[in-house]
C-alpha cells in the first residue's frame, strides 16, 4: 500500500476544501484510478517568492500543486527509481537518504477519494475500495521533491512526491498489513508547516475515530487494469466468502 488511488476533484475543488490557492494552471481532475507516475494534485504550504525568487519569511502561502507520483530525490542520476518510491514507511523515512531531506523541508498532502487495495487469500486476490463515509475528501501525509536531469541543466524540475505509510489497526487489518497515513484537518497545519523541521510527532497517534468511519468496499477486478476508469470502479461487488470481513 497503497499503489492505486481514486482522486474525481479538480484542483479548484481541492483548492477550497484545502483552504488552499489553486496553483495548478487549469489542470483537471476526475481519475477513478490514479496509478504510479501519473501526474497527482498535492496540497503544500510555502513562504512565497518576490520576483527574484526572495522568499518573503513573515507568511506562508498553501497552494493545490501538480506532481509526478514516485519520488525522485533531488539527487538521483535519472528518474528510472520513481516508480519504486511512491510510498515511504512512515517509521524511517526520517533516517532513509531518499526521504529525510523532504521530512524536513518538503512535507505535503495528497487528497483522495480513497484507496484501493488487493486482500490475498488462498491465491486470490480481492480488491477493495476505502474511502470517507462522506464527500470530504481524505488527506494522505506526503512528501516531496524537487529534480533536475544533470543531463539537462536547463531544463524545467520535476516535481514529484511519495505517500507515507504504516502498519494497518482496526479494521483495516483485514484487509492489509499496511495503510497509508491519514492526516485529520486538525493536523494539516502542523504537517504542512515549512518551518517546523521535525514533524514526525504528527505521524505519531493514528486518528482511530476516522479509521473506524471508512467504508471497505469490495469492487471489481476492472481497477486491475490502469486502461480502466470511471466511476465503476466504485461500485460494489459480489464478495467471494472467502474474502468476508
Amino acid at each position: 500500500m497503497c499503489g492505486r488511488y481514486s482522486a474525481k476533484k479538480d484542483p479548484a475543488t481541492l483548492a477550497t476544501e484545502f483552504d488552499a490557492i489553486d496553483a495548478t494552471d487549469g489542470a483537471t481532475g476526475g481519475d477513478y484510478n490514479v496509478a504510479p507516475t501519473k501526474q497527482v494534485a498535492a496540497v503544500v504550504q510555502r513562504h512565497p517568492r518576490d520576483a527574484e525568487g526572495k522568499p518573503d519569511e513573515s507568511r506562508t502561502e498553501r497552494t493545490v500543486r501538480m506532481m509526478r507520483w514516485g519520488l525522485v530525490p533531488s539527487w538521483a542520476k535519472d528518474i528510472g527509481m520513481a516508480a519504486k518510491m511512491i510510498n515511504a514507511r512512515s517509521e524511517t523515512a526520517a533516517e532513509k537518504p531518499a526521504y529525510r531531506t523532504s521530512m524536513k523541508k518538503y512535507r505535503c498532502l495528497m487528497p483522495a477519494d480513497g484507496w484501493y487495495e488487493w486482500k490475498v487469500d488462498s491465491g486470490s486476490k480481492q480488491p477493495y475500495f476505502i474511502k470517507a463515509p462522506g464527500e470530504e475528501s481524505l488527506a494522505l501525509a506526503a512528501l516531496w521533491a524537487v529534480w533536475r536531469d544533470p543531463a539537462e541543466p536547463q531544463a524545467g524540475p520535476l516535481i514529484s512526491c511519495s505517500v507515507l505509510t504504516a502498519d494497518s489497526v482496526g479494521q483495516l487489518e483485514n484487509v492489509h498489513h499496511r495503510m497509508p497515513v491519514l492526516l485529520p484537518r486538525s493536523k494539516w497545519a502542523d504537517w504542512l508547516d515549512p518551518d517546523r523541521e521535525d514533524a514526525t510527532d504528527v505521524l505519531a497517534e493514528p486518528d482511530l475515530d476516522l479509521l473506524a468511519s471508512l467504508q471497505l468496499i469490495p469492487v471489481s477486478t476492472m481497477v486491475n487494469n490502469v486502461r480502466n476508469n470511471g466511476p465503476q470502479l466504485w461500485e460494489p461487488a459480489q464478495e467471494d466468502g472467502l474474502f468476508s470481513l
